[in-house]
């Protein structure tokens, strides 16, 4: 992603700016312009024309066209269209796209395509786990979350060998997919009375020098304490005893935060 600084509100978007997101030729600089971004217009302006006419119905069918619901939406309505014209073509370009959002597509292509085994899936989805753009990485959990809540035992053991992942992108993944409440998606049942399962992944984290990854541990972790504050803090008492590093102590601080406050 370039370093060009974003607008902080959809005010300040120059209109240049938004005509070249719109047209899919740069990246969105930050969240203000990721969701300033027409999905309607990118797709006439992307998308062969045997291809537009399903997703701009669909879209047509939003209430609310939000940039999440879009891309969904957007990602869904491809899947369908290139599984029945195996067009793998147009997934691998949608795929490497400049446009960042265009590349949220394809992720919710892989996500949506229920032809895929589940091992395969998870392989095809973590190039977007790794992808330099924010919105991207979002993106990608998001649209394998159901997935992964159905092969949760399955996702685990992938996870293991993801979490010790040379890219920092790819190991925060495999918490910030399996947080027990997440963020704007369904919530894991499962993991939220049941965290110890994911305490595979979790182990192999609380060391880990990247404060991308810190976070997102501490936040699966505050999670979990809302359902079930006992397993959290006895698993942060054991990484305080079992270690002496600065990445673990700020682990459990932020993990204890919503303890603390009670």
């Amino acid at each position: 992603m370039n370093n060009r600084k974003g607008a902080k509100s959809f005010k300040e978007i120059s209109p240049e700016i938004l005509q070249q997101l719109t047209q899919g030729r740069i990246q969105s600089a930050n969240l203000t312009e990721w969701l300033a971004i027409d999905h309607v217009e990118l797709v006439k302006n992307i998308l062969p024309a045997q291809y537009q006419q399903e997703c701009l119905r669909q879209l047509d069918i939003l209430k609310t066209k939000t940039a999440m619901q879009s891309i969904k939406i957007i990602g869904e309505a491809l899947a369908t269209i290139i599984r029945q014209n195996n067009d793998d073509k147009l997934l691998s370009q949608l795929s490497t796209h400049t446009s960042d959002s265009v590349r949220c597509w394809a992720a919710y292509i892989i996500g949506s395509d229920k032809s895929y085994a589940f091992n395969e899936k998870m392989l095809k989805i973590k190039p977007f786990a790794a992808d330099k753009h924010f919105g991207v990485r979002e993106i990608a959990w998001m649209a394998v979350r159901s997935d992964i809540e159905t092969n949760l035992d399955q996702a685990i053991r992938i996870f293991c060998d993801w979490a010790i992942d040379i890219d920092e992108n790819v190991r925060r993944f495999t918490t910030e997919a399996t947080r027990p409440k997440g963020v704007w998606c369904k919530q894991l049942e499962i993991l939220k009375h049941n965290p110890e399962m994911a305490l595979p992944i979790l182990e192999q984290l609380k060391n880990d020098e990247s404060r991308y990854v810190q976070d997102s541990v501490a936040n699966w972790l505050n999670d979990a304490s809302k359902t079930k504050p006992d397993f959290v803090v006895m698993l942060c008492q054991q990484w305080e005893k079992d270690s002496n590093s600065s990445a673990t102590k700020y682990i459990i601080k932020k993990a204890l935060r919503t303890i603390s406050k009670k």
